[in-house]
């Protein structure tokens, strides 16, 4: 399901915008969907470093957390 919006945006961020729809060859919309959950994916991801940071490693998750450090960069890419 999606909701029609209605934003003001600086032009600026619309200049940004738009190369993006110019780069992917998608529409607005698609590409400011990527943007906005690529933006929670990175608050979530930041929310659980900071969770870690307070409470250490957990012993469970160890061989986890080794994989995660060495294929970060191939995991967010395949996010998009």
């Amino acid at each position: 399901m999606s909701v029609q919006i209605t934003v003001r945006l600086p032009e600026d961020a619309v200049s940004f915008l738009d190369q993006e729809v110019e780069r992917s060859g998608q529409g607005r919309e698609a590409v400011l969907s990527k943007l906005l959950r690529r933006a929670a994916r990175r608050q979530r991801a930041e929310r659980d470093a900071a969770i870690y940071a307070t409470q250490g490693e957990d012993p469970d998750l160890a061989s986890f957390a080794a994989w995660a450090r060495q294929n970060a960069a191939r995991v967010w890419a395949d996010l998009d």
